[in-house]
């Protein structure tokens, strides 16, 4: 071993305890990673950085960036309601997310299912009032088991197959992968669905302030429009909309008359509805019930990538106290909406606009972001901390959805790659406004795409020093000694060994020639070996960098390094007692 290799495997090695302690943030530990590599020569200078560029941290900003826009449309509330509307129990609603992933990962990049369904996960966080780190872990290992049933499903299937055909003539087919990755898949979600309680329930990182303010009394005002679906609807099918979060308190007629709100009442035209609940709950009764809010006036959505909602609490000496908004003209002076009004311990029962202010209460405001902080000084009315509120926001439904789609149909057919893929669809979201501009760059998660970034080149290092060449020699030299099933498990632990420090499309590329060469000199046929290599490289349940869809959940998940060999590692030895078997049997050598 040479001095270099010995430098990479123990900045390498100290790297990954330093990761499973958790003192420090994963990203500055990566970051020390890569500056201890430059100072022992092992990364050069000018190689630093060239993590930064890598597909892979395109393709998980972008993805995140994706998936935020998805979230923030507003559709995929809908799809849980209409698709799963029984579905409580976090188990069973672990079992459908599970499910789901792990079949379109079969059929699209394992990313992009995991993209689609991440904001269902959330939905169903929030109505299970659980922790969506229960969730997205077991999505990302679903999404993974997913992408091993086709050709299509993972970048080392693709690999494998070239590597068969350059060396017998013929390459697998689209579903030679399919008796494995199904018997995998099924057992992974049998897995999943029993033993998730190993996870560690986390919460995700820098979120305290916000969940620390929880208003669940606002009282907002919506109006059914002319051609509104909730036209004939009952009011009980309308509040169902918020999960039992927001309820309509109060309806007064077209014609000025009250009537009270009975589940079994249905809506008219022109009805107007005074409903209390928390902010998101009454955002989702009103958009997903085609309701307008009738105290938001057209005209403050005409600049809408500077248009925001904020909360604020009205101070002591303010101006507005002792006025109601219909007095002070509030929009036609200002250009405000007043969407909500909430007061401690209190119901509303006259309309929004008629509302008195008093010292104390919590106002719900939208308008231009450049002008809402100098009103609220002028105000004397403290702004509380920004919680990204969608309520009275202007959003674009399926818009978010067909850009995604398009962009999955366009990797799936080799139009163009993953990474530019991703990238133009992140793009497009914005320019679609189907996620507000200042919000493209917290949805980013900044540390997860400089630990990526900065952990590229040091991963990379194991290859450059000639530490692979080495991990080949030592398998070569055990693997003869063991029986036909010993060398296939082997040759699978190992690519999963090295699957977290390269890519998995490297690490086919390393271990594929490996795997193919030792089966030829000992007389074995090649396939299974080589299904090995990919089964193992599509396969990283134990860290958060060798795959994607690990790091992608790993953020919104608040999961720490060192949490996910807790559920990865049982998974893994499961993986290896089933594909080995199952292996032989389909492909015997």
């Amino acid at each position: 071993m040479t001095l270099p290799q010995v430098f990479v495997f123990l900045t390498i090695g100290l790297m990954m305890l330093a990761f499973v302690w958790g003192r420090w943030r994963y990203d500055v530990v990566a970051v020390a990673a890569l500056i201890a590599a430059m100072a022992l020569g092992i990364v050069p200078p000018s190689e630093a950085f060239s993590g930064f560029s890598d597909d892979i941290v395109i393709i998980v900003g972008s993805a995140l960036v994706v998936s935020a826009a998805v979230s923030y449309s507003g559709i995929m509330e809908v799809a849980v309601r209409r698709f799963a509307p029984g579905i409580s129990s976090p188990r069973a609603q672990l079992i459908l997310l599970v499910v789901a992933v792990t079949l379109l990962s079969a059929f699209i990049k394992n990313i992009g299912a995991l993209a689609i369904m991440m904001p269902i996960a959330f939905q169903m966080a929030r109505k299970s009032s659980v922790s969506p780190s229960l969730f997205l872990m077991p999505m990302s290992f679903g999404s993974l088991l997913g992408g091993l049933m086709t050709q299509i499903g993972t970048s080392p299937n693709i690999i494998v197959s070239r590597i068969r055909e350059e060396m017998t003539g013929q390459p697998f087919t689209m579903f030679d992968y399919t008796p494995t990755g199904l018997a995998l898949s099924v057992v992974g979600v049998i897995f999943l669905s029993l033993c998730y309680r190993l996870l560690p329930e986390r919460q995700r990182q820098g979120i305290g302030m916000d969940s620390a303010i929880e208003i669940k009394n606002y009282t907002t005002e919506a109006r059914v429009a002319e051609e509104s679906p909730a036209i004939g609807r009952t009011v009980a099918e309308i509040q169902r909309n918020a999960d039992g979060r927001a309820m309509i308190i109060r309806i007064l007629g077209a014609s000025g008359q009250r009537r009270t709100p009975l589940p079994d009442m249905k809506l008219r035209l022109g009805d107007i509805l005074v409903i209390e609940g928390a902010a998101d709950a009454l955002d989702n009764m009103v958009t997903q019930s085609g309701l307008v809010f009738s105290e938001r006036r057209g005209a403050a959505t005409k600049d809408a990538a500077h248009m925001g909602t904020i909360e604020a609490v009205i101070g002591e000496s303010s101006a507005l106290i002792g006025a109601t908004a219909q007095e002070l003209t509030l929009f036609d002076r200002t250009g405000l909406n007043l969407l909500a009004v909430s007061r401690r311990d209190q119901r509303f029962t006259e309309r929004l606009g008629q509302i008195r202010f008093q010292n104390g209460d919590v106002i719900l405001l939208q308008g231009h972001m450049g002008r809402l902080p100098e009103l609220l000084r002028e105000w004397d009315c403290l702004p509380l901390v920004e919680r990204g509120l969608r309520l009275g926001s202007v959003r674009n439904g399926l818009v978010p959805l067909a850009i995604l789609l398009v962009a999955m149909a366009a990797t799936a057919f080799g139009v163009v790659p993953v990474a530019p893929a991703f990238f133009t669809a992140a793009v497009a979201m914005v320019l679609s406004r189907s996620i507000p501009l200042r919000d493209v760059y917290s949805a980013l998660d900044a540390p997860i795409l400089i630990m990526l970034a900065c952990l590229i080149p040091v991963s990379d290092s194991l290859r450059s020093s000639g530490g692979t060449d080495l991990i080949a020699n030592w398998l070569s030299a055990t693997a003869s000694t063991l029986p036909d099933w010993g060398a296939l498990a082997l040759i699978m632990v190992a690519t999963m060994a090295v699957t977290p420090f390269l890519n998995n499309a490297a690490t086919v590329l390393v271990m594929a020639p490996i795997a193919a060469t030792f089966a030829t000199s000992l007389g074995y046929a090649p396939e299974a070996f080589l299904l090995a290599v990919a089964i193992g490289a599509g396969c990283d349940f134990l860290t958060p960098i060798g795959h994607q869809c690990n790091t992608l959940v790993m953020g919104p998940g608040g999961y720490k390094f060192g949490d996910y060999w807790r559920l990865g590692a049982p998974l893994s030895i499961l993986v290896v007692l089933v594909a080995v078997p199952v292996l032989m049997l389909v492909w015997p050598f």
